[in-house]
């Protein structure tokens, strides 16, 4: 007796294209056939390469067939032919079961929870993984966090040290920089919770930038003028050189992120450059589009095949592991500069040191 239960046929492909080409071939094989003669479901194992060890499936495309049993698999560049030549004795097969509808349905909700679930495992190992990254991650940077902060906190209370033992002796212009200094590291700090925060966000987290006509000969200067920066270069006897030309064209920026860049850079500059070491700091105006500011150090640079990862969120030197830091000042940096539609990179062109550089827009 011929029975009308289909034959039950599960398609595994790849992402190449000679894949789709198998989907178009069985399907217009299967739309000759009588309707309803057999039911295919299509994996793309590309990103879930589970679901075909689970089904035992070595090669791709490979065309399954789960109902009736025994299961039997079919793959290889002849697909199509071996499709065809398994057909007759495949519908044959239909006829030996009885109470074919019930035991095909079993078998499909089967075949259908099996594919959900391992689907769901995989999904819920990967979210944990990428939770116990995050929790890793946040471990490591609250306590970074809290070292880190000793900066801007120490300078502040250098400069309230400086006013308070200087009382009698301060001049008016010396007691309103101290006390810019002090705001200003007050800002820094809040912008080093600021990084901190956006960097657990992600990499799509909005950056508040808010561009407009600014003097960045005026913005270099006033970052090459931080108090603190300066006590770190003296704490180092290290020597800062600067050439920043006075006629600079006006360039369309946000002039307090653009200095958060170039303190950072010079911040780490400073913090690879051995004692005594020198710093350099030099600006130009490169093209009539752009302004180029760059800051060398004399540390031990950067290899070559890790000058763009540096650059990415959490990254971090293996020789930098017991350094001060998060490992995400020069992605935050990278995510400013690219939000002004400016580009920043490292050379290393000597045998020792780093060469940071940033582009800017001429307003």
């Amino acid at each position: 007796m011929q029975v009308s239960s289909p034959l039950q046929l599960i398609l595994f492909i790849d992402d190449r294209p000679s894949s789709i080409e198998v989907v178009k071939e069985v399907e217009q094989f299967l739309q000759t056939c009588p309707p309803d003669a057999a039911e295919l479901q299509v994996i793309d194992v590309t990103g879930q390469p589970y679901l075909a060890e689970h089904f035992r499936v070595v090669l791709t495309p490979a065309l399954l067939k789960i109902y009736p049993a025994p299961r039997q698999t079919i793959a290889g560049k002849s697909l199509l032919v071996q499709l065809k030549n398994s057909w007759s004795s495949w519908q044959r097969s239909l006829e030996t079961y009885q109470g074919v509808d019930l035991e095909l349905n079993r078998q499909i909700d089967r075949s259908a929870e099996v594919i959900r679930m391992t689907d769901e495992v995989f999904r819920l190992t990967q979210e944990k993984n990428y939770l116990q990254q995050q929790l890793h991650f946040k471990d490591r940077i609250i306590g970074m966090l809290a070292h880190d902060l000793r900066n801007p906190i120490t300078a502040v209370s250098l400069a309230l040290e400086t006013i308070e033992l200087s009382q009698h002796k301060l001049t008016p212009e010396l007691a309103e920089q101290l006390l810019q200094q002090g705001r200003k590291q007050i800002r820094t700090a809040d912008n080093m919770i600021t990084e901190v925060l956006e960097s657990c966000r992600g990499e799509v987290a909005t950056l508040p930038i808010r561009p407009q006509c600014t003097n960045i000969s005026e913005v270099c200067q006033q970052v090459l003028e931080d108090y603190y920066l300066i006590y770190k270069l003296k704490e180092k006897q290290q020597q800062l050189e600067a050439d920043i030309p006075k006629d600079l064209p006006l360039v369309y920026a946000d002039g307090e992120r653009v200095q958060q860049v170039l303190a950072n850079l010079l911040d780490n500059a400073i913090k690879y450059t051995p004692i005594g070491g020198k710093i350099q700091m030099t600006a130009l105006h490169r093209t009539s589009q752009k302004v180029e500011i760059t800051v060398t150090d004399t540390g031990p640079g950067v290899p070559p095949e890790l000058r763009e990862k540096i650059f990415e969120e959490k990254f971090r030197l293996s020789r930098d592991q017991q350094q001060e830091g998060y490992g995400i000042g020069l992605a935050v940096c990278k995510r400013i500069i690219r939000a002004h539609y400016g580009k920043i990179w490292v050379d290393c062109p000597h045998r020792h040191g780093s060469v940071f550089h940033i582009t800017l827009p001429v307003f």
